[in-house]
């Protein structure tokens, strides 16, 4: 599916390279990858910490779009977010850990990732998001999508799945349930996913590598 340089089985493939390299070698296989267990331990038990100490405030309701596009449907989705800029440890954390994750993936795929924007998103019991793809209206420089889980003891009648579906197509590929640490990573134009209702308070980051498509009269990725 994508053009990859050879994946090496020597000093390249330790720590979390040998993570990446897993998550390359999904990605060129079929176009996502599901890990559990994904996040180093101490990283995800500082975020987790922090998004489960945030105040109501500190959130605000998600919306479709962006900037003057930037439209509050709660058929569409329910959940609410803020946006992660580093003002923490944890998310310094997670900025240099998928900063690494970055260069891994433009190293081995060469996809020209050249920025990357994600948030905290919290799902209350109910909360949902409907079926579709992360690329704006115009702004189709999203290149791929994570989701990082923070909930441990999920259990899976608690809801709240990550659902990913062919491009085109009705067919469900996976239903993924949100348990804590685990990592998903997918390309965002080529498949249309969903949240299902959650029946408890669900977190998790979300987040996308952009590549540049800035132009003389316009700079992209859009702050």
């Amino acid at each position: 599916m994508l053009n990859s340089l050879p994946l090496q089985s020597s000093t390249d493939n330790i720590g979390d390279d040998s993570l990446f390299a897993r998550i390359a070698t999904d990605l060129n296989r079929q176009g996502f990858s599901v890990i559990p267990n994904a996040l180093p331990e101490a990283m995800a038990a500082e975020l987790f910490h922090q998004v489960l100490n945030m105040e109501s405030e500190d959130f605000s309701h998600a919306g479709i779009g962006r900037h003057t596009d930037l439209t509050l449907n709660q058929f569409v989705r329910r959940d609410e977010i803020r946006w992660i800029d580093g003002q923490t440890s944890a998310e310094q954390l997670w900025l240099a850990w998928t900063h690494r994750l970055q260069q891994y993936l433009n190293r081995r795929l060469f996809l020209g990732l050249f920025s990357y924007e994600s948030h905290f998103a919290h799902y209350q019991p109910g909360d949902f998001y409907r079926k579709h793809l992360d690329a704006f209206r115009g702004e189709a420089n999203r290149r791929l999508s994570t989701v990082a889980y923070l909930n441990p003891g999920w259990l899976p009648g608690d809801g709240g799945e990550l659902v990913i579906y062919e491009s085109d197509a009705e067919l469900e590929i996976t239903k993924v349930t949100p348990a804590y640490g685990t990592l998903v990573v997918f390309l965002s134009e080529e498949f249309p996913h969903e949240v299902l209702a959650a029946k408890r308070h669900r977190y998790s980051i979300a987040g996308w590598f952009r590549v540049n498509s800035s132009s003389y009269d316009r700079v992209d990725p859009p702050r």
